[in-house]
Parts: C-alpha cells; structure tokens; sequence
C-alpha cells in the first residue's frame, strides 16, 4: 500500500470515527429524554401535560400548554423580526455590496455570530426592556423584548448560510438573465434567489432552531410568567427557560416533568425541520 491510499484511508476511518461519534451522541441523547420524559407523561396524563394551563409543582399540576404558546409566540417574532432583515442582508452582501463594504459588513456579522447569549440578554434589559417600557406599554419584560432580540440573535445564522447559498450559484445564470434584458435588481430577485431556495430554506431553519432553542437572554427579558400572553407587553415564558429555571431544584415528578418538556421541545424542532424539508423539496419539484 502506498502512502497516498495509506493517507487516504486514514481520512477516511477518522470521517466514518466522527459521523458515528455525531450519531451516537444524538442517540444517546433521545434515549435519554424518551426513557426519563415518556414515563412522567403517563404519570401526568398526556391530555394534562400537553394542554393543561396550569404550571404549579408543589400542587402536582404540570400543564405546559402555556410555555408551549410562548416558545410559539416567541419564535414566530423573531422570525418577522429576523428573517427578512436578515434575507435583505445576505442579498446586499452577495450581491449589491462593493468589496469596500462587504469588508467592513462581514466581520461585523461574524462578530455578532461570536457574542455570547448572556451579553445579547444584558442588551435587552439594559436597552429593549427599558424602551418598551418607557415609550409602549407595561414593565418592558415581554413577549415583545423578548422576539425583537431573538430576531438580532438568529441575524447572523440567516445572513451566513444564505450567503454563502446565493454565491454558490452559477454566474451562468445571472449573466443569461442580463443577456435576455433583465436589469441586475430583476436578475438578482428573479434568477438568483429562486435558484438559491434550498439554501435560503435551510437558513430559515437554522435560525428557527437558534430562536426556539435560546434560553439564557430569553430568561432575562421575557419576563417569565408561566400564563398564555394576551398580548405582546405581557410577560411569556418559553419551554427552555422553564426547564432552566426549575430544573435545580426538582425531583422525582417535578423532574420528569421537566424532562418531558424537553421531548416536546425535541418533537416540536424535529416537526419544523420536517416541515420546511418538504416545502423545499415541494418548490423543487415545481
């Protein structure tokens, strides 16, 4: 054998090594959850847990149908908030922006992609909460504060992956587009985004998994209140932050309680991802 297969071989054991070390540990992971979580469901009653409106430990009563509306609630805003800024963003990058300007906007991105969640949750309280407060309406720890800041948190994640999926498409196209009599903007908006839909997909799924998995700057300025919000001032509390909060102090039930939320939390990601994979491969059918 010479050195080169030998090399060869080696890269290849060590990518097999680290595919199946990435699967065991998402399999260990769900095993973990379903063996712990599922039995408290039983306990609980699904029917009780899932829809239940009423989160009180010490009377035994673990309805999280409420922190299921807040992660919903929250999520959903920040995608209005992160989504189309972020989408606009990517586009001027890759398409719009002199390289003078895309050197000074890229680092600035990849600097915001860099900050941790604690400094992003002390900007909300110290910033968006005091605004809300001062110039809308109630104590600024809202379901507000909190989607204005998970959309600049999923800023970076959309921008990057979006990026880099409109410049992975083929000049031929965007120079077929010009040849025809298409301006660049209808070129850009007509052929290359369209043609970078399966990126751009996977960008919006990213940054949903990074808005309904945040907790630490969602515990800091949503407020935290265990009830369906009537509105976007009130306080809300996400699935993440109640296991966050509760989780050191729980036992037995409480416990399994919290770990259950935690399978809901895994089906409900796995239900999204889902979802937006069938719309992608729905569009490249048509």
């Amino acid at each position: 054998m010479n050195q080169s297969a030998l090399k060869e071989g080696l890269a290849r054991a060590l990518f097999v090594l680290a595919a199946a070390v990435s699967v065991m540990a998402v399999a260990l992971i769900c095993v973990f959850l379903f063996a712990n979580g599922v039995p408290a469901m039983a306990q609980i009653g699904l029917p009780e847990f899932l829809f239940g409106t009423t989160w009180r430990p010490a009377n035994d009563l673990f309805g999280i149908f409420p922190m299921i509306v807040g992660s919903i609630y929250v999520t959903a805003g920040a995608m209005v908030v992160g989504v189309p800024a972020g989408l606009l963003c990517a586009i001027f990058l890759s398409r719009f922006a002199s390289g003078r300007v895309a050197s000074v906007l890229k680092p600035g991105v990849e600097l915001l992609a860099g900050i941790p969640s604690v400094v992003y949750g002390f900007f909300g309280l110290v910033i968006i909460v005091p605004f809300i407060r001062t110039y809308m309406t109630g104590r600024g720890l809202s379901l507000l504060a909190a989607a204005v800041l998970l959309g600049i948190m999923i800023l970076p994640t959309i921008i990057t992956v979006a990026q880099s999926a409109l410049d992975a498409v083929p000049r031929k196209y965007y120079e077929g587009a010009l040849a025809l009599g298409a301006t660049h903007e209808r070129s850009v908006f007509r052929v290359i985004v369209p043609a970078a839909t399966s990126g751009i997909m996977a960008a919006i799924v990213l940054g949903v998994g990074r808005a309904i998995g945040e907790t630490m700057a969602v515990i800091m300025v949503a407020g935290n209140q265990p009830a369906i919000p009537g509105s976007l001032f009130e306080g809300v509390r996400t699935m993440t932050a109640n296991i966050v909060l509760e989780m050191g102090y729980a036992a037995d039930l409480h416990r399994g309680a919290l770990i259950a939320t935690g399978v809901v939390l895994f089906v409900f990601i796995l239900l999204i991802t889902g979802l937006f994979n069938a719309a992608k491969k729905k569009g490249e059918v048509r």
